[in-house]
């Protein structure tokens, strides 16, 4: 596969979800991923739900396109030998034990930069290489909770919630690509390669930017608000007299058109409504007239009446309704690969393309090993040299 990170080869010993994400988009904008995996079981995700007909793993096969893989057992003194081989000949390393178990089995990134300098190494953990917690395990939905995510999302009565999707996992894997290309980025600068810690739980805490602003400028410590936004009216899901729901976040300029929309015009003629501070002022009065106004419209028609008035809303959606959108198909962001056990199946592109190019094209997951035996020869070991790794169980 092509692609502009063609050229590039990374070693890949991450598992389960954040760093895999982050490979994966490596794999598909060109660079050679080579996936190390645990003999007999391999990725952990290779046995999850939902599970397809031949038995492979759809959520396997939602982190792991366009890779290599291969197995070795890196508790096994001669696979830490092939893995620091194989190292050698990597441009990164990407791996997401917790603090220090790398280290022991010879494989951190002192022992590996010793022998190659220019390495860009990324250790992507739960709470990061130092601190106290640097030795918990978590989970996505964990890091939600304890990261102050969960206690923002839900409605304001209601219990705390998760987001819709694994956002601390998905977020962390992006992490991790900007990790990658900052070392790859430095290396071309400097010569050298460098270890680059992304800490889960630090993602998190960064996505609060706009909260943690409430915080420093007001002493407000944000509490969960629905579809509402804090600092802006209108900013909300409402529903229509058809039971449908849509969304509506406008600014001062559309509010007068809204209105007109809505047939509000007693609230767009009135003067304290007309900034937005005015309407956050008096939330509960616009909302509950844009409800009971919202409530008289079916929702595709008012969408569309609303879009003709350059207000900015649109229809709530399913999963299987966004993906099947007339926009989403021009763009192809649904796409399909060939698997050699469960044959054409669809894949979300991953959404980075060149105006003069299509996206890249969805890469196929690799059965359990099947590149074990070409890797090892491209490093030069003989025939008899891998069977007696097999033999041994190292692979």
């Amino acid at each position: 596969m092509t692609g502009p990170l063609a050229g590039v080869t990374v070693l890949d010993f991450s598992r389960v979800l954040a760093a895999p994400l982050a490979t994966q988009v490596l794999a598909e904008l060109g660079a050679t991923v080579i996936k190390v995996e645990r003999p007999g079981s391999g990725d952990e995700t290779r046995g999850f739900e939902p599970r397809l007909p031949q038995g492979e793993s759809a959520y396997f096969f939602a982190f792991n396109r366009g890779k290599r893989s291969m197995t070795l057992d890196l508790k096994n003194p001669r696979g830490q030998e092939v893995a620091r081989r194989l190292a050698e000949r990597a441009d990164v390393v990407v791996e997401n034990f917790l603090p220090g178990a790398m280290d022991r089995l010879g494989l951190g990134y002192a022992d590996l930069s010793a022998e190659h300098p220019e390495l860009v190494y990324v250790s992507a953990t739960g709470f990061g290489q130092t601190g106290p917690d640097r030795d918990r395990k978590g989970y996505d939905t964990v890091f939600q909770a304890l990261s102050g995510v969960m206690a923002m999302t839900g409605e304001p009565a209601g219990p705390p919630s998760k987001t819709g999707i694994p956002v601390a996992d998905m977020t962390s894997g992006l992490w991790v690509v900007i990790a990658v290309l900052t070392g790859l980025a430095g290396r071309a600068a400097s010569g050298r390669g460098r270890h680059l810690d992304v800490s889960m739980m630090d993602v998190q805490l960064s996505l609060h930017a706009l909260n943690a602003a409430r915080l420093f400028a007001l002493g407000e410590d944000p509490v969960r608000s629905g579809t509402e936004h804090p600092g802006r009216v209108p900013s909300a899901a409402f529903q229509a007299g058809d039971g449908e729901w849509l969304h509506i976040s406008g600014s001062d300029q559309h509010w007068g058109p809204l209105c007109t929309v809505l047939g509000l015009e007693e609230m767009a003629a009135d003067p304290l409504l007309r900034s937005n501070s005015g309407r956050v002022e008096q939330r509960a009065r616009v909302m509950k007239a844009l409800r009971g106004a919202i409530a008289r419209h079916d929702r595709d028609a008012l969408v569309k009446e609303l879009r003709t008035a350059d207000v900015p809303a649109g229809a709530i959606r399913s999963v299987r309704e966004a993906l099947a959108d007339p926009h989403a198909l021009a763009r192809g962001v649904v796409g399909e690969f060939t698997h050699p056990a469960e044959g054409s199946f669809p894949a979300l592109r991953t959404p980075l393309r060149e105006t003069a190019g299509d996206a890249p094209v969805p890469g196929v997951p690799p059965l359990l090993g099947a590149d074990t035996e070409d890797v090892l020869t491209e490093l030069g070991l003989e025939a008899a040299d891998i069977e007696g790794l097999r033999a041994a169980g190292v692979i």
